[in-house]
């Protein structure tokens, strides 16, 4: 699972990772990684509703004969049983799910997040979000006016682009690695001068539940 890979040392190897783009450029990176974006209780209760259903036909046309009076309670226990195994497994969530309502709920989470770090507070409109949503397997990155102004925007799209494909096949590695290769785009347009404080943390935000 994804979520497992994203231990102590994935954080400390993406922390390590940061300090050295930051080096070499005044853009200040915090890498967001969530295990979920949004809420989706809606898919659990839908599986546990498919399989309360299914067991009701089970019970309704089996040729084993069942007390009437206890059906209500199957039925209930199966639906409880389905939304508790959905709640465990994200690949469920994401089948019953549609693909907009991730896209959704990944940009939603990104842009509160950029706010809430406080990214879009620096002093030089230079900080920049990279946010990684497992579940969805979607990836969204924000960067404020500086970056954004610095950086050719051609360039720009490609990099954001290579990032996003990371999402598919999230793995700490690869991350680090589509990190360095972007910290080679801001050190070429935005190079550090010495002047920029480190106004936001270089470890990573990592909320798995």
């Amino acid at each position: 699972m994804s979520r497992q890979k994203f231990d102590q040392a994935a954080a400390d190897a993406l922390a390590q990772a940061i300090s050295e783009i930051e080096k070499n450029t005044n853009a200040e990176i915090v890498v967001v990684v969530r295990g979920r974006s949004g809420s989706y209780r809606h898919a659990d209760y839908l599986f546990g509703a498919i399989i309360a259903l299914v067991g009701l036909i089970f019970v309704l046309f089996s040729p084993w004969e069942f007390h009437t009076y206890w059906i209500p309670f199957d039925v209930t226990g199966l639906f409880v049983a389905g939304a508790l195994v959905s709640s465990r497994g994200d690949w469920l969530r994401r089948f019953f799910t549609s693909k907009t309502f991730q896209q959704k709920a990944a940009r939603t989470g990104a842009a509160a997040m950029f706010y809430e770090a406080g990214i879009a507070n620096t002093s030089a409109e230079n900080g920049m979000l990279i946010y990684l949503s497992l579940l969805e397997r979607q990836m969204e990155v924000i960067a404020d006016r500086g970056v954004l102004k610095s950086v050719p925007p051609l360039k720009w799209n490609h990099a954001v682009f290579e990032l996003k494909e990371l999402a598919k096949d999230a793995e700490p590695g690869k991350l680090v690695e589509g990190l360095r290769s972007l910290g080679k785009l801001l050190a070429e347009h935005l190079p550090a001068t010495g002047e920029n404080p480190n106004e936001l943390a270089d470890g990573p935000r990592i909320e798995l539940k």
